[in-house]
């Protein structure tokens, strides 16, 4: 069984923060960003404040997306400290069998360093041929595609590249990336039950699909920010924390997009002398060395600089030299905001006329991509059942009323890049519901996956013996998508 170290805590004024700030930051966030689901402050390896937006909670994990990378950048630095891997050695030599008949010269060229950095020399992300012959093997298909380039060039963000680099550690291991670092990372770090999405060939994606709780990302943030030290045991070698974290490739010359200030191994340069592992919809590890400071959030964010912004605006100039005095005010009312978080909720009536007459009444719906064939109310007191029967049977989810309510069920959410989180964990997705009448015949309904960044709006509109029902999902790796549901009533 593995050490579970909880993580040390701290006044924020004992490390030279003023409560105030991040009171500031958090008030920010509700005002200007919908929607952040935790965060963690750490400075001088303590943490100085962190939260949750029910119905997200600090012991559930949460999917990373590509924040996954800066833990594939990990594995091939703990191969590379034990000299089984070296960063220069070529891309093509861990797979001589599924190399073309002929590869180019650029192919051959191409290191482990290039996949790193993402320089492969690529015009396009590999991952989208392989998500396009998904029946293909995966390593094989991301040789096949045409490298333009000479390799330690040209910046693309490439996914299918930490897919490669996840392959080649267990090519060298013998076993799945996750095993490999779950005793030399994971369970150092206290890191628990980490899951890991795999390809059909049994290789976990390297790129996307790794899910820990925020308290995991913290840690590993503070792992880098301690270049590699843990609890006075050395994990990492330094000189591997200063490269994975340091320039490699130039991404762009705008001076304030936190997007170009170059790409190291896996891990973004931020402005601010500041570098992050990031994934989408808003995932970060945010390290600020000068500061000595780590920031861990999860989100569910169509756009993923506001946050950033928001950090370097509140906390940035926040961070002192020296401890403050202790403000018990100040302290207590950030307690009180930060114990008082929640998503925002639909916002309505509990009850209406129309909720009384259509409770417990059943909603044939016409034929529908997403496989729904029934859907009934039941309007209660203190709560609402919607109850779905669709392709996997009878699914029910409980709604509050600025509230939320969880319910496990086999719904999944729109967007199919979202689905499954892990595979390999069979089961019901846990949902989290709040709904209420926002308009005498409408009844809204706010669904979120707590293990994923996303959400689904159903606005259901009542008319009759009929019922529209309009599903607006609030994120996509593509276009928002809204669809409607159209049944009559029984």
């Amino acid at each position: 069984m593995p050490q579970v170290f909880s993580l040390p805590h701290s006044t924020p004024e004992a490390q030279g923060i003023p409560s105030t700030a991040i009171s500031s930051f958090v008030s920010a966030v509700e005002h200007d960003i919908d929607s952040l689901h935790s965060f963690i402050l750490m400075r001088h390896g303590l943490v100085v404040a962190e939260g949750w937006w029910d119905p997200y909670r600090s012991n559930e994990q949460h999917v990373l997306f590509s924040l996954s990378k800066s833990f594939t950048s990990t594995a091939i630095g703990l191969l590379v400290a034990e000299g089984r891997l070296s960063a220069d050695d070529l891309v093509l030599g861990f797979f001589p069998d599924k190399a073309p008949a002929q590869p180019g010269a650029n192919l051959r060229a191409m290191r482990v360093r290039h996949l790193l950095s993402m320089s492969t020399g690529h015009t396009v992300d590999t991952l989208l041929p392989v998500m396009l012959n998904p029946d293909m093997d995966w390593v094989e298909c991301f040789l096949a595609q045409p490298v333009e380039h000479e390799p330690g060039i040209f910046f693309l963000y490439n996914t299918g590249a930490s897919y490669v680099l996840s392959a080649i550690v267990q090519k060298l291991t013998g076993g799945r990336m996750l095993d490999y670092l779950r005793p030399r990372l994971f369970e150092p770090l206290g890191i628990s039950n980490p899951h890991w999405e795999s390809s059909p060939q049994g290789i976990d994606t390297g790129g996307w699909g790794l899910s820990l709780t925020t308290t995991d990302i913290a840690a590993f943030g503070q792992l880098y920010l301690q270049n590699g030290l843990w609890k006075g045991a050395r994990l990492l070698p330094q000189a591997w924390v200063a490269q994975a974290t340091s320039k490699q490739v130039s991404n762009g010359s705008a001076p304030s997009s936190d997007w170009e200030q170059g790409y190291g191994y896996q891990f973004w340069r931020c402005t601010h002398d500041s570098y992050r592992g990031d994934g989408a919809f808003g995932q970060y590890c945010l390290v600020m060395p000068a500061q000595q400071a780590v920031l861990a959030i999860t989100s569910g964010l169509g756009e993923m600089q506001p946050p950033l912004d928001l950090v370097w605006e509140h906390l940035l100039p926040a961070f002192g030299d020296a401890p403050l005095p202790e403000n018990a005010p100040a302290q207590s009312a950030l307690t009180h905001q930060l114990a008082a978080l929640q998503l925002r909720t639909p916002q309505g009536a509990a009850h209406t006329t129309a909720g009384a007459q259509v409770s417990g009444r059943s909603f044939v719906i016409d034929e529908n991509k997403d496989g729904i064939k029934e859907i009934r109310f039941d309007f209660g007191e203190q709560q609402t059942l919607v109850t779905i029967w669709d392709n996997q049977g009878e699914q029910r989810v409980a709604c509050g009323c600025g509230s939320w309510l969880r319910s496990p069920a086999d719904l999944a959410p729109t967007d199919k890049a979202a689905r499954p989180v892990a595979p390999q964990t069979p089961g019901p997705w846990q949902i989290a519901a709040s709904g209420a009448w926002t308009e005498p015949s409408t009844f809204t309904v706010k669904l979120w996956w707590t293990a994923t960044p996303f959400a689904r709006t159903l606005t259901c509109r009542f008319m009759g013996e009929h019922l529209e029902v309009e599903q607006q999902p609030n994120l996509s790796f593509g276009p928002i998508e809204v669809s409607w549901l159209h049944g009559t009533a029984q």
